[in-house]
């Protein structure tokens, strides 16, 4: 006796185990998640202080509405002559060009990803022969079939293929890729507040460089008149032989160190020809720009702007947030992947009824439930991975944050006091070329040594170098500021 069974009971059938197999592959998945207790992942701490309380900076320094990172380095930099420096240097810099391709090889990459969720489709064209034994079921078909021994083959059509993102795997890792894009975008541009600063600073230092030479070339020709003096003293018998030499030797000595500054300006000036990725030549400047007064410092803002203004604490949290989507894709390859194939095209055994509609016409379409099973180690070795560098993102935005904040503090505290000991040695300066006259005038009455001539210039000249060099650090001191704010990528 045979039992027929309809055919929509077999299909519900069908369906119910296809149900049921899918959710226990599921459930197999799911349960065999390894845990992450040994090694948890965590949020970053983003507590920052309400204000920059460390800092000495006076109400002046705050004076300004606009934050100086705000501000276009066209804007913070008045010099006409830094202002073309800078920009030959964001145009034509190696180090800046090299992370432009950067981005080029980030966005190629974000692309590569999306593709990854979308359904492939292809054309492909496909011939053959085959002959099949003589004494086989097919060939004993074939025979009494009238089919020739050397069966002929011919495919034309379309081949696609989709990977169902269920767990959005693929999804994640596509907006990861794109978030290291953004950060490799905020690194380049950390990269140009960090070019920017660099010219500046060399920029001045060459200025002062040139203004202690100026200095130095004034006091190295009083003092050779000063030595003449001395040998006109000593044929009056009013020195002897030992005060013409300490004053020549002074001379001697200050002459020698016009070289040793002359080769620093050489290396200021290649440092910044090398910044503009150009060959050694000589950079117009104004030295007098030099002796120009300082505007006050803009406000530097609160600590939580930080996270608006510095680019590489934009690119940390960034490279954050696409650490904790490549954890989630990870997480996602335990799970079942589901997987559907189709093919549409015309096939048959002679080319000339190849394209005969309907008979030729090829079609399939299945779909596929797959689990991992014998790779599990690899999978569980890769969602570690992720979650380590997930937790290396967090501390590496915590160190980032904390470096942005104690770098800002130390920035102004040091305009601050900066600007207490340049009033105090600009008073010095006065003080000793004031001393400078006297000592020449109780010399020629015989009432001072000429030792302290000499020690009095002495100190004169390293005051007035060591004023300039005060300067060079308080303008400096800005430039630091505008770059530990985040300013010059704008």
């Amino acid at each position: 006796m045979k039992f027929r069974v309809p055919v929509t009971v077999v299909l519900e059938r069908g369906r119910a185990l296809c149900f049921a197999v899918a959710t226990s592959v599921l459930l197999l998945g799911s349960s065999c998640i390894p845990s992450l207790k040994q090694n948890p992942p965590r949020e970053p701490n983003k507590t920052v202080a309400a204000s920059f309380s460390g800092s000495q900076t006076t109400n002046a320094d705050f004076a300004a509405a606009q934050s100086a990172a705000q501000k276009k380095w066209t804007e913070f930099f008045s010099d006409p002559d830094l202002h073309a420096l800078i920009g030959v240097a964001i145009q034509r810099n190696q180090e800046l060009n090299i992370r432009l391709q950067e981005l080029v090889i980030a966005q190629s990459e974000v692309m590569s990803r999306q593709s990854e969720y979308m359904p492939r489709l292809g054309i492909g064209a496909k011939a053959g022969v085959e002959k099949v034994g003589k004494y086989t079921r097919f060939g004993v078909v074939d025979e009494n079939n009238g089919i020739s021994k050397h069966l002929q083959d011919y495919e034309l059509g379309f081949i696609a293929s989709w990977e169902v993102d269920i767990w959005k795997k693929l999804r994640n890792a596509a907006k990861a890729a794109n978030l290291r894009y953004l950060a490799s975008i905020e690194g380049r541009n950390f990269l140009i507040t960090q070019l920017v600063a660099e010219v500046a600073r060399s920029y001045y230092e060459l200025l002062a460089l040139d203004n202690q030479l100026e200095v130095l070339r004034h006091n190295v020709e009083i003092q050779t008149n000063a030595l003449e003096l001395m040998k006109l003293e000593k044929q009056a018998a009013r020195v002897t032989q030992l005060a013409v030499q300490r004053f020549e030797a002074e001379v001697l000595k200050n002459q020698s160190r016009q070289f040793a500054l002359e080769q620093r300006r050489i290396e200021a000036e290649n440092r910044i020809n090398f910044l503009l990725a150009r060959p050694p030549q000589r950079v117009k400047r104004d030295p007098e720009k030099f002796k120009d007064p300082l505007a006050s410092v803009a406000d530097a803002g609160i600590p939580s702007q930080l996270l608006d203004n510095r680019p590489d604490v934009r690119e940390a949290a960034l490279r954050l947030e696409a650490a904790k989507l490549d954890v989630k894709s990870a997480r996602a390859n335990f799970f079942p992947s589901l997987r559907i194939d189709a093919e549409l095209g015309y096939q048959s055994f002679n080319v000339k009824h190849l394209f005969t509609t309907p008979e030729s016409i090829l079609y399939n379409v299945a779909g596929g439930l797959t689990a991992p099973l014998l790779n599990r180690k690899a999978i569980k070795a890769q969602y570690n991975t992720a979650n380590a560098i997930q937790l290396q993102a967090v501390f590496n935005y915590e160190r980032t944050l904390l470096q942005a904040f104690t770098e800002v503090v130390n920035s102004l505290t040091t305009i601050g006091n900066l600007r207490k000991g340049y009033d105090l040695q600009a008073q010095q300066v006065e003080k000793l070329v004031g001393a400078i006259e006297i000592s020449n005038i109780l010399f020629q009455a015989a009432r001072a040594d000429y030792t302290e001539v000499l020690f009095t210039r002495r100190d004169s000249l390293e005051a007035q170098m060591e004023l300039i060099e005060t300067r060079n650090k308080q303008i400096q001191a800005r430039v630091n500021v505008y770059q530990v704010l985040g300013g010059g990528w704008q």
